[in-house]
């Protein structure tokens, strides 16, 4: 096989490698405040909002850490032992207790920094600047078929239920469980591509982790170790206070605040609705799916087909802003505005128009795709601008958009339906003119960026 042929190879075993994992995760994440409404164990205290905003808390400390864990052990075990802890936190469903459902939650925190981070680095040593944006987009669309699969699987499963039983849930973990361990095995999968010995950022950035040069090295191979660990950390610090990341990181911070919003608060709004009548839990499901297909769809034609299209990043970022405002006018119209608070018998408050599947659905869709607008623009971009760093280059994206999704998790405890909107709103549009500034940077000179006197 050709070395490009390889390298395509990987990305492609790496999209399917998260495609299994996130089936698992993102369907839990979909459904958890759903399920905690309706536990019968009075022993359980627990709130899905809570743990989503201390997993993705903990996510943003732990980015601080993540690229010295990524440069020690390789992003191959990286990506292994976090997905392991990915499918002890879904299997904890299987027979809940609050302290195991917050530790869970701290420990898929730290994980998850590692694991992006690991990501990242894969995606960027299989990549050059001419195919960054295909296998962005690849990887993409192959991460959010995820939402298809497993949400497909809670709508067959859960449709015609109004409650949620406690064999319900047991069966539906069990399988998510087996499920995020299958994408766990798969990335030993992964080979390290062949590269040129010329290559100062491949021969940095090893897929596979090299041993010692020889094995009397054993002192100096582990102060080698030691010294990128702390070379990561440092440079991932000074990463972070360039001027192209703290202008992108507007763009990123809009990132988690919709991943909270369509990831979580969405689903729940959808089931809550009484007005959609005795299937609104399995309409979860669907609009997972929609999600997906907006999120496929999205990956596919602006990650894999802009290049030949002649499309630059910044009318695919504005059309994801487009989408995502037309979606949040039609929610606010279609969504009782109590809807993210409601028990879980329902609100039977009446939103400003008779409330529509239909529309709701479609709501969905456009979620999906404006998230994928941004999202793989931001892959592309960071990839691109950072390619030489880039296991700290995507800690500081993941430390941004983790601790803003951390932040939307906490208020959405609180936060009527209208308020979520309009801070999604404002903060939207502030992330795509910031992501237009940074395109012009990025498209007018490289020589110029504060990142190349790191």
């Amino acid at each position: 096989m050709s070395p490009e042929g390889k390298k395509l190879l990987n990305i492609i075993i790496l999209g399917f490698g998260f495609m299994f994992m996130f089936t698992a995760f993102q369907t839990c994440g979909n459904i958890e405040q759903t399920v905690i409404k309706s536990f019968n164990s009075t022993e359980f205290h627990g709130s899905g909002y809570t743990s989503m905003a201390i997993i993705y808390g903990v996510f943003s400390a732990s980015n601080l850490i993540a690229p010295s864990v990524v440069a020690v052990i390789g992003p191959q075990l990286s990506m292994f032992f976090s997905g392991l802890l990915y499918s002890l936190y879904i299997a904890m469903f299987i027979y809940p207790y609050t302290w195991s459902f917050y530790t869970a939650s701290v420990l898929v925190g730290i994980a998850a920094a590692v694991l992006w981070t690991a990501q990242g680095n894969v995606l960027t040593i299989n990549s050059t600047d001419s195919t960054i944006g295909r296998n962005s987009g690849i990887f993409w669309a192959l991460l959010q078929f995820s939402l298809f699969f497993g949400n497909l699987y809670i709508y067959c499963a859960w449709h015609g239920h109004v409650h949620i039983t406690d064999k319900d849930r047991q069966t539906v973990f069990i399988s998510l469980t087996v499920i995020s361990l299958v994408g766990c095995f798969l990335f030993f999968l992964l080979r390290k591509p062949d590269s040129e010995c010329s290559s100062s950022a491949e021969a940095t950035e090893p897929l596979l982790q090299e041993e010692p040069c020889d094995n009397t090295a054993t002192s100096s191979g582990c102060s080698h170790l030691c010294s990128q660990a702390l070379d990561a950390f440092v440079k991932a610090c000074k990463l972070f206070i360039t001027r192209e990341m703290l202008l992108l990181g507007v763009s990123i911070g809009y990132t988690g605040l919709e991943l909270t919003f369509y990831s979580g608060v969405y689903g729940t709004c959808i089931g809550a609705m009484m007005r959609f009548g005795q299937d609104a839990k399995s309409l979860i499901g669907i609009s997972g799916i929609c999600i997906g297909v907006g999120e496929i769809l999205g990956g596919s034609v602006f990650g894999i087909l802009n290049k030949r299209i002649g499309f630059g990043r910044n009318p695919i970022v504005l059309l994801g802003l487009v989408t995502h405002i037309i979606a949040f006018y039609l929610i606010f119209l279609n969504i009782a505005s109590d809807a993210p608070l409601a028990p879980e018998e329902g609100t039977d408050l009446e939103a400003f128009i008779t409330p529509s599947v239909g529309v709701a659905l479609f709501c969905s869709f456009l979620l999906g795709l404006g998230d994928s607008c941004f999202n793989t623009q931001l892959l592309s971009i960071i990839g691109f601008m950072f390619h030489d760093n880039s296991a700290p280059a995507f800690a500081v994206f993941k430390f941004i958009q983790s601790i803003m999704a951390a932040l939307a998790f906490y208020y959405s405890n609180y936060l009527l339906l209208h308020w979520q909107l309009l801070i999604l709103v404002v903060v939207g549009f502030l992330g795509t003119i910031t992501f237009f500034k940074v395109e012009h940077m990025a498209s007018s000179s490289r020589r110029q960026s504060d990142y190349d006197s790191i």
